[in-house]
């Protein structure tokens, strides 16, 4: 795998150093990973048993609560176990592993949400010819698209890190787990492969996304001025209201982390940064789409009466 025979070991950062601030940091995290899981598995049960919820709409919305199930558990369970067990070490394979899933389930959750804004865009835009575009076929494709997107992203993140030459025995990355900016910080290699890695990766996984959304939306608040009611107007953009805040609130956290990892931060801030977007989000994403979404409270009230 790498040209360098030494297998270095990484040592992650304490969020605290205080053992009482450690309690009560292992009991927040494994109730938020817990209620996390919860609240995605109810999404994906509450899609899969109710026939007027298998649309487009709500075949991306589950696969994104499997996603950010994924997500959440590439990093949070190892968080608690190292809390637990006062060590936070992880061997090279293991760290190029944890990257890789952080990294494909990431961009997944990225483009996921992108084409979720395209299935909007389509609904809104162009309803007569919506059940032709949003075919189950094209939604698997949509979907495997978004896999492969995440693969070339990994790969990108390889060609610096499978090159990875520090011999020393502990190497220290500044956040609770191995995120692929801090890795990639340790690793060893040219400007010139410096420079093309972070311009592909903030291409790939910024710029080509965010600008898909901000098209579809821009299309659609433009088809949503055009029509007559008010009333109208307000119940076509409910239907996107649930994504719109999913989307600030990944992208949101987001740009908190990047801004956090500025030389100027403290390695402590990044982590506690990196939280809100490995934790905090995976979390609220069910909750968002279940309180704000008619169909998906009606089914729950559909689940519930039927349990009780």
């Amino acid at each position: 795998m790498r040209n360098s025979t030494c297998v270095p070991e990484f040592h992650f950062i304490q969020l605290s150093e205080d053992p009482d601030v450690q309690t009560v940091l292992l009991g927040l995290l494994l109730s938020m990973y817990i209620l996390a899981l919860f609240g995605n598995l109810l999404i994906i049960l509450t899609v899969s048993s109710d026939s007027h919820l298998h649309t487009p709409m709500y075949f991306f919305l589950s696969n994104l609560s499997i996603v950010d199930i994924c997500f959440i558990s590439t990093t949070v369970p190892r968080v608690i176990m190292d809390l637990q067990s006062h060590c936070q070490v992880i061997s090279y394979v293991g760290c190029l592993t944890q990257m890789s899933l952080y990294i494909i389930f990431g961009c997944m959750d990225d483009m996921l949400l992108s084409v979720m804004a395209y299935d909007r865009f389509v609904a809104i835009c162009h309803p007569l010819y919506y059940q032709v575009v949003m075919n189950p076929s094209r939604c698997g494709v949509l979907l495997l698209r978004s896999f492969l997107y995440s693969l070339v992203e990994l790969q990108l993140h390889y060609v610096a890190v499978l090159n990875f030459s520090n011999c020393e025995d502990f190497i220290e990355i500044s956040n609770f787990f191995c995120g692929p900016s801090e890795v990639l910080k340790l690793a060893h290699f040219d400007t010139v492969t410096n420079a093309i890695i972070r311009f592909s990766t903030v291409i790939l996984f910024g710029l080509i996304p965010i600008s898909g959304i901000v098209f579809s939306y821009f299309k659609i608040v433009s088809s949503i001025i055009r029509l007559p009611s008010s009333s109208g107007k307000h119940k076509t953009f409910s239907t996107c209201g649930s994504h719109l805040s999913v989307v600030c609130l990944f992208y949101g956290t987001g740009v908190g982390v990047y801004l956090s990892s500025s030389p100027s931060q403290t390695p402590r801030s990044n982590a506690i940064a990196s939280v809100m977007y490995n934790v905090v989000t995976p979390m609220l994403n069910p909750f968002i789409y279940s309180l704000r979404n008619k169909d998906i409270k009606t089914a729950l009230r559909k689940i519930l009466s039927r349990a009780f």
